[in-house]
């Protein structure tokens, strides 16, 4: 049931994501002086045009083994819809952590993988002094499964389902459609 309604919410996302208009420019009045393509003011480059969360994990050039997880679980497209999403990215150093063929494993099945990713996103723009006020509560995230927010000394860590606790080392790093916190391991959720 969980794979159905998380096919559905790819979809529902990749519809959504693909719904982009363009906009044409107004053709001149007959009775306005003809001017020239040099003096047209260019167009501006809109919200939506800045870089999204997957763009924005992708330039930090720490996400390479999150962008490869992303691309084989089909989830780009997802990650690059409407939003917003808060996403808590582990970094390549982060993935490093797993056990020996552990990663290989996920990427060759992509439910277990979905899950796995999905599971790093909560819906909506959560930023970090949100997150810091949360000590003790469950967060749930876009896979289904709840984590536990835990702040000491102002520091915040993530207790996934699999009871493995990682460590938000970045925070607030702003896309169009959201939010990355950056963590130092990867989230399971519980089997």
């Amino acid at each position: 049931m969980k794979s159905i309604l998380t096919a559905a919410a790819i979809i529902g996302l990749g519809l959504v994501a693909t719904g982009c208009t363009a906009t044409t420019p107004a053709a001149p009045s007959p009775s306005a002086p003809a001017t020239s393509a040099a003096s047209t003011p260019a167009p501006t480059m809109s919200e939506s045009a800045a870089p999204d969360i997957v763009d924005t994990a992708v330039a930090a050039g720490d996400f390479t083994t999150l962008a490869q997880a992303l691309t084989a679980a089909g989830l780009v497209e997802t990650l690059k819809g409407e939003g917003p999403f808060t996403v808590f990215a582990p970094t390549d150093e982060a993935f490093a952590k797993l056990p020996d063929g552990a990663l290989d494993g996920l990427l060759k099945d992509k439910e277990a993988l979905t899950g796995v990713l999905t599971y790093h996103v909560v819906p909506g723009e959560v930023m970090a002094a949100q997150v810091a006020g949360m000590d003790g509560q469950k967060v749930t995230t876009v896979q289904g499964g709840t984590f536990t927010v835990n702040v000491k000394d102002g520091k915040v860590s993530l207790t996934d389902g699999a009871g493995n606790t990682v460590n938000v080392v970045k925070t607030d790093i702003t896309a169009s459609n959201g939010v990355i916190h950056v963590i130092d391991g990867v989230l399971l959720p519980s089997k």
